[in-house]
């Protein structure tokens, strides 16, 4: 029997937001199809997956006959949908809704950032040029902000991992596995989440994707 969920990828794996989501199902043991949308030949505007996405976006997650765009949303719903499962946000009020901003905050800013280090410098191994003045200070801001949130030990955002960690870490890695400068303790912090096996296995995919 097909799994009640599918989640719409890019067919390159480089897509930050679909990473998101494919963790979060990834960590809460779901079980799901994927499918590849080749985005460089507009699979994305295409009738069908238009009227899924609603937006023309990846990536869109299908569950059972419901079908929902924005992954910070699609996070949010198998958290909702699933709960028996392992939680994704914190328990607790205000770190659930820090975990909400930061996912908000390396989706709506940092342009320059996400411009200069796209996450093909990440995924496919393109070597990006020097950072613009713009981008060295959005670098500056993320840093910052990061730094503020991070622990000492570099450890997880809230004690126990939460799927805010995986995404602030996918920013700041544009800046870490470019080597551009950032502090010891927030390239550690990287790296530790870069580590997690749900993580390791999107990589493993992008790989296999792009050679």
């Amino acid at each position: 029997m097909p799994n009640s969920l599918t989640l719409y990828v890019n067919r390159g794996y480089t897509s930050p937001y679909a990473l998101s989501t494919f963790v979060t199902l990834r960590e809460k043991n779901l079980p799901f199809d994927m499918v590849e949308i080749d985005m460089n030949s507009d699979g994305h505007k295409t009738g069908d997956y238009r009227a899924r996405s609603l937006t023309e976006r990846i990536p869109t997650l299908v569950h059972e006959d419901f079908a929902l765009s924005e992954s910070s949303a699609m996070d949010e719903y198998l958290e909702d949908v699933f709960p028996e499962t392992l939680r994704v946000y914190p328990s607790d009020a205000r770190q659930r809704a820090r975990a909400r901003q930061i996912q908000a905050f390396v989706r709506s800013d940092l342009m320059p950032i996400r411009i200069e280090r796209s996450t093909s410098t990440v995924f496919q191994h393109e070597k990006p040029a020097p950072l613009s003045a713009d981008a060295r200070a959005a670098a500056e801001k993320l840093i910052s902000f990061a730094d503020a949130l991070i622990p000492s030990d570099s450890g997880n955002l809230f004690g126990a991992w939460s799927i805010a960690d995986t995404d602030l870490a996918m920013m700041l890695n544009r800046l870490v596995h470019n080597n551009d400068p950032v502090p010891e303790k927030i390239a550690k912090y990287v790296r530790a989440q870069w580590a997690r096996p749900s993580v390791q296995a999107w990589v493993a995919l992008a790989k296999s994707a792009n050679g």
